[in-house]
């Protein structure tokens, strides 16, 4: 009985490690459209960034989002930077929106850089990163590798294999073949100061996973402000009363 115990749950650990993807990248097929954005494509990487024209020196955004749906979905996010006039940048994730090709970390993390190089090219100001739950690795990982002027986390994790632990009853973390997406890793690899907000309900990422990564950065001596936003769930942080006051104080006051 415990030999066939044993069989099903190795049984069921690679079924999971095969087909984990499918759990991390939930995109949908509806396609950006803003007439504000024009859409380039990336001879490297193919990456597909929509980018607004205007302001080529202040301050520009490069924005990553989640993994639910396509960046059709983050609209409000979006807004809130151009709404301060800021020029954004938006990857929006190959396998979503209409847009060709198979997710993986490591593909993502590749477009992200690649998305950073060509923004860098073509704006002479400053460069900060935006990430929002999965999007947030992918800030980091930019922060980590090239100069960026801020970094503003919404929702962050620590490690995600964690959660697909906590998810799976699997240890993710030590499986060949899983994609990690350890945000632990950059905690001593960036310069730039930090703004992270997470809610107290979030219950898709628990907010003690980013305060994991917020204690992190802090021991490694990183400048790091930490918003616990009462209340707040996964998908209603921009709703918060205040997010947008200390969020534009944030960007306001970076040291460039």
């Amino acid at each position: 009985m415990i030999a066939r115990g044993v069989a099903m749950y190795f049984i069921y650990a690679v079924a999971m490690v095969l087909f984990h993807p499918k759990f991390i990248y939930p995109f949908g097929p509806d396609p950006f459209v803003d007439p504000a954005f024009a859409t380039h494509v990336l001879d490297d990487t193919q990456a597909h960034l929509h980018v607004t024209e205007e302001d080529t020196d202040g301050l520009a955004v490069l924005y990553f989002m989640g993994n639910g749906g396509s960046l059709a979905y983050f609209g409000a996010h979006l807004s809130v930077h151009t709404d301060a006039g800021h020029r954004v940048a938006a990857l929006a994730y190959p396998g979503g929106g209409g847009i060709p090709g198979n997710p993986s970390e490591t593909l993502l993390k590749a477009q992200a850089l690649d998305s950073y190089d060509w923004l860098a090219a073509q704006h002479e100001g400053p460069i900060a990163v935006h990430g929002y739950s999965l999007g947030t690795g992918l800030a980091l990982h930019v922060a980590a590798n090239r100069d960026v002027a801020g970094i503003i986390l919404d929702a962050p994790y620590a490690r995600m294999c964690e959660l697909m632990t906590r998810a799976a009853w699997l240890p993710a973390c030590y499986l060949p073949g899983v994609q990690r997406w350890n945000s632990l890793v950059y905690a001593d690899q960036i310069d730039a100061p930090v703004l992270v907000f997470h809610g107290t309900a979030d219950d898709l990422i628990p907010v003690e996973a980013g305060q994991k990564l917020v204690a992190s950065m802090l021991d490694a001596g990183k400048g790091v402000s930490y918003v616990a936003l009462e209340g707040a769930n996964h998908h209603n942080i921009l709703r918060h009363p205040g997010y947008v006051t200390q969020f534009d104080d944030f960007l306001s006051n970076l040291p460039f």
